[in-house]
């Protein structure tokens, strides 16, 4: 698990593909290997799938631009993770690792860092690893 302030550059804001970018980068910088992001079923969707040695991760990225609403954790609800599980299940069933990997799901809960977020539009990124437990 890991917890790092991380610049963002000149922006103060993130888009949504902004924050996958963040958090795959995050993500490298612990040594798990990139595989795909953005996959897509009717069932749902998959932000980033990582490599951690052998085991296959599924990523939820979730951001929040202020935590008026709640943090970015606590936004994953159930629900979000009944669509996660469907749709690792279609891309282990679509590559054929079914029986082949062992994998987990973890999330990236990036949000602004109250200290730094106005002169260095610096973001807080937690990393929460096996977030079906």
């Amino acid at each position: 698990m890991g917890k790092r302030i991380f610049p963002s550059g000149i922006k103060n804001s993130l888009s949504g593909a902004d924050a996958e970018q963040l958090g795959q980068k995050f993500l490298e910088s612990k040594g798990l290997a990139f595989v795909a992001k953005n996959f897509r079923t009717r069932r749902g969707e998959i932000d980033l799938i990582m490599l951690d040695n052998k085991v296959l991760v599924f990523v939820e990225v979730r951001f929040r631009s202020s935590v008026n609403y709640g943090s970015a954790e606590e936004s994953i609800t159930a629900q979000k993770c009944q669509r996660l599980t469907a749709a690792a299940q279609a891309y282990m069933q679509r590559e054929g690792l079914t029986d082949k990997v062992s994998a987990r799901f973890d999330a990236i809960a990036i949000s602004p860092d109250s200290k730094n977020q106005a002169t260095t539009g610096a973001f807080c990124i937690k990393w929460i690893e096996n977030i079906l437990q």
